[in-house]
């Protein structure tokens, strides 16, 4: 299992794979960007990690059966920090 990937090994796959959550993000937000139609953005940073943090926690706790002790090794987050996350994201 690949724990993180690099740009070497982004770069290595062939368009047989899968893509990247990487290639997704980039392609989402070019999409995003092209429907703008020049209108200014603000607050983009906490948009794309809304939508990107919530789905991951979802799966997460998927993955650990709802275990947040593993869940938060899982992320490498403090409990506290996943509860709060968690909570916030309406997930608990």
């Amino acid at each position: 299992m690949t724990v993180m990937e690099t740009p070497q090994n982004i770069q290595a796959q062939n368009s047989t794979e899968q893509p990247t959550l990487r290639t997704c993000v980039e392609t989402s937000l070019t999409n995003y960007f092209k429907q703008l139609d020049g209108q200014k953005v603000t607050g983009l940073y906490e948009l794309v990690l809304a939508e990107i943090e919530a789905p991951l926690m979802e799966a997460v706790m998927k993955h650990t059966n709802g275990n947040q002790t593993q869940a938060s090794k899982l992320l490498g987050l403090n409990r506290g920090t996943l509860r709060k996350k968690l909570k916030t994201y309406g997930l608990n």
